[in-house]
């Protein structure tokens, strides 16, 4: 009754604010939502930068207007745009470097002003890339009038015809050979049925027809364009013929049937995107009567995307297929542009996607927040979506900072022939060659030698298949460069990730360590706790995060998968972190990389739902081949905590000082050296299994403390090595001032550290001296100091 009265309140205020005038709503962004940007402070790498502000009443706002000032009083306005109807803008112009500051308002049908919103300042960095958004109609007309207007414009054709028999040749001859298959043995293109009554949604039966009628579309609508495209090099009648009938067949289909995009968006989305490629590689050759029947069938599919994607995605960009399906809308807008009314606000809407709020899992540092599986995958069709503003509108995605680093990610995450993609969803046995194909493709868009180097090492220097590959076999050819003057380790702050190398070379010869800890949560498929680890060495995985998709959102999938206890983490009286959630939020807080040492710290406090109010997980990484992880939590309460560790094959536990785990040419031994007397359990079972198809065995080890309290400090060992080799002595830990002495025996000497469990204060040993959550030297048999390790402001006294 409360809550009500409540809101009947609320709703009285509004309405008596909207009877004074319209109402300006500046709600902060919550999780999921992209929040007003540029942000307060914020360091704009682009100029002029995205303006994106919270979505007011559609009842009552019909536009807006920006202004942009040097000062927070707009005593001087160097820059107003006016009836803007997106709650975002993108300005036509560039800004100067330097501070500046912007506010925005929103306006009525009848041009009633709300006040303006407060003044947020943010700053241009001297090197700012130009990425200015045309105004609608400068860029529209930039489109080509005539057909084709996707992925090519129709003045190249001459040159790509000449080409054709010569340097592209080789790749002329594979689309004939594809075509030549399809004359062979066309697709059918009967109607696909929808799912039958009473079938569960998500079950196998289910998941056979929602991706069985993803890949029928695909075959039969790509195949159109494969045999519209090559006819446009040739002039072969016979392709454009099958061509033509398998465009109208498909057109045939109900546009809100079984390959609706609402219906089922994985059918919708690449019926959509196919049959507008295969729509104006075959213009010239359809008649006006066929050409309205595919004006007719687009304009319905077109307008049921645009009204799911428009606005709500400028505001909330996270939902995981919103984010190709915006880019395929824009297929769509170009290629019927001037023949259906709404594709040029079709069009218009995907630049201002693209120019405002994309990408949208990652910052510029190149990461990818779903993980290398959803990266290829949606970053794979977004460069159909780069080819086609760069030939229709004169549009160079690869100038946005975020693409000039985006194949750094594979190379870190992934040295060549690493078996393990790190986090997110379907990444778990995910082999380095799997990055092959968009690796060149960056490579060869931003001329980067080192990416070109990764894909020479994986053996491919093509630029892929079919008539997009053909069309990028135009690109000028990139040098390779070995990345040995790069760092073997990077960070990844926007998604949270710290990827720790040995080398960037050979997977075989590498010791890589991740860490996640992010921003964005665990929402999508990004989905495992924030300061949980993986471990690979050798070429093997050896500590991994857990389980193996059945379906997504089975109860496998969000019973083991999305909570903590999957991943080589810790969990607080049994309890994990909030699963799948935007909430349960991480960060990196520090991160050093050098050639003796890397370090890191996440802080995953928040994402504990209360359950705790501290837990900063520290890293540090002695190159090659010794990690200690120092670990400090704190509960509102006395708790029981319970370190948690994984790995793909049965561990031997030996006591908590020595548990080992070997696979194939790797090996690594784990020790509890803090807090004493831990009970350790190991099981191969999963709480909740997954579905009986999937046959999965790993393994799943449990470090509890013996009593409860608040404060609880762990210091875990991690000494991987090749399975063949002994390891020289035990390491051993000692209490001191304010912390702990670690000693550790290594090939080429002893590491000696220093851990402080206090905030402040230093830590004393006999001969050390240190400040600092940790500080140490590498010391050789004769006493002599091979190494200091001094984290930030830190300091280190040598005896």
């Amino acid at each position: 009754m409360l809550c009500r009265l409540t809101t009947c309140v609320a709703a009285m205020f509004l309405s008596l604010a909207a009877q004074a005038g319209i109402v300006l709503d500046e709600a902060p962004g919550k999780p999921g939502e992209w929040g007003h940007r540029p942000a307060e402070g914020a360091l704009s790498q682009v100029t002029p930068p995205s303006f994106v502000w919270r979505p007011q009443n559609r009842k009552t706002v019909a536009t807006y207007e920006v202004q942009c000032a040097r000062d927070a009083a707009f005593s001087k306005e160097l820059y107003h745009a006016k009836g803007i109807t997106y709650s975002a803008h993108c300005p036509p112009g560039v800004f100067s470097a330097g501070e500046w500051h912007w506010r925005f308002r929103s306006l009525s049908a009848s041009g009633e002003a709300s006040p303006w919103s407060k003044a947020r300042a943010f700053s241009i960095a001297e090197s700012a890339t130009q990425m200015p958004l045309p105004r609608r109609k400068e860029l529209l007309d930039r489109i080509p009038k005539a057909h084709p207007r996707l992925f090519l414009r129709p003045e190249q054709l001459p040159e790509l015809r000449k080409r054709a028999k010569s340097d592209l040749n080789p790749a002329y001859k594979r689309l004939v050979k594809d075509c030549e298959r399809l004359l062979k043995t066309p697709p059918p293109t009967e109607e696909p049925s929808k799912y039958p009554k009473g079938m569960k949604r998500g079950s196998d039966e289910w998941r056979k027809i929602w991706w069985g009628n993803r890949t029928y579309t695909s075959h039969a609508l790509n195949g159109a364009a494969t045999l519209a495209f090559t006819p446009l090099l040739d002039g072969n009648a016979a392709y454009a013929d099958l061509a033509k009938r398998l465009l109208m067949d498909c057109a045939e289909w109900a546009p809100k049937g079984a390959t609706g995009y609402r219906y089922n968006d994985e059918a919708g989305m690449p019926y959509n995107y196919y049959f507008s490629r295969a729509y104006t590689f075959l213009h010239d050759q359809l008649s006006k009567e066929e050409r309205v029947v595919c004006r007719k069938v687009m304009k319905i599919r077109g307008k049921e995307m645009y009204h799911h994607l428009c606005p709500r995605h400028l505001w909330r960009p996270y939902a995981s297929h919103s984010n190709r399906a915006w880019h395929f809308l824009g297929e769509v807008g170009i290629a019927f542009l001037d023949e259906i009314p709404e594709a040029g606000e079709w069009a218009w809407f995907a630049a201002n996607v693209f120019a405002n709020v994309y990408p949208a899992w990652c910052d510029e540092d190149g990461g990818w927040h779903e993980g290398m599986a959803y990266w290829n995958s949606y970053i794979n069709r977004f460069t159909w979506w780069a080819d086609v503003m760069q030939a229709a509108m004169d549009v160079n995605a690869f100038d946005k900072p975020y693409f000039s680093k985006i194949g750094y990610y594979p190379m870190y995450m992934q040295p060549p022939g690493t078996q393990g993609g790190g986090f997110g969803d379907l990444t778990a046995r995910r082999k380095s060659r799997s990055n092959l194909s968009l690796t060149a493709i960056v490579a060869a868009q931003a001329r980067n030698p080192y990416w070109q180097w990764y894909v020479e090492e994986h053996g491919g220097t093509g630029s892929g298949s079919g008539y997009v590959g053909f069309l990028r076999g135009a690109l000028p050819k990139v040098e390779a460069k070995p990345p040995l003057d790069l760092p073997s380790s990077r960070l990844f702050r926007g998604t949270g990730q710290a990827v720790l190398n040995t080398t960037l070379t050979d997977a075989t010869d590498n010791v890589e360590i991740i860490l996640k800890s992010s921003p964005f949560g665990t929402q999508s498929h990004g989905y495992e706790s924030q300061n949980s680890f993986l471990l690979y060495a050798y070429g093997e995985r050896l500590f991994i995060r857990t389980g193996r998709r059945d379906s997504y959102g089975s109860k496998h999938h969000k019973e083991w998968m999305w909570q903590t206890k999957s991943t080589n983490c810790i969990t607080v009286n049994g309890k994990g972190q909030q699963g799948h959630s935007a909430s349960a939020v991480g960060r990196i807080t520090e991160f050093v990389t050098g050639p003796v040492f890397d370090y890191v710290v996440g802080d995953a406090a928040k994402a504990y739902k209360g359950h705790l109010t501290r837990f900063d997980r520290r890293i540090l990484f002695v190159k090659p081949d010794v990690v200690v992880l120092f670990d400090s939590l704190e509960a509102p309460e006395a708790s029981r905590f319970e370190w948690l560790l994984h790995a793909p094959v049965k561990m031997a536990v030996n006591g908590q000082y020595d548990v080992q785990v070997a696979t194939g040419k790797a090996a690594c031994q784990a020790s509890f050296l803090w807090p004493k007397d831990l009970t350790l359990t190991q099981t191969d079972q999963f709480d909740t299994p997954p579905r009986p198809r999937i046959k999965l065995v790993e393994y799943h080890l449990t470090a509890k403390t013996a009593g409860t309290s608040k404060r609880q400090d762990f210091v875990t060992f991690l000494r991987p090595h090749r399975s063949n080799t002994t390891l020289p002595g035990q390491p051993t830990l000692t209490g001191a001032q304010n912390g702990f002495a670690l000693s550790v025996p290594m090939a080429r000497g002893t590491l000696e550290l220093l851990l402080r469990t206090t905030d402040e204060g230093a830590v004393d040993a006999p001969g050390l001296r240190a400040t600092g959550p940790i500080a140490g030297i590498v010391k050789a048999a004769d006493g002599s100091v091979l190494e200091r390790i001094v984290i930030g402001d830190g300091t280190l006294s040598v005896e």
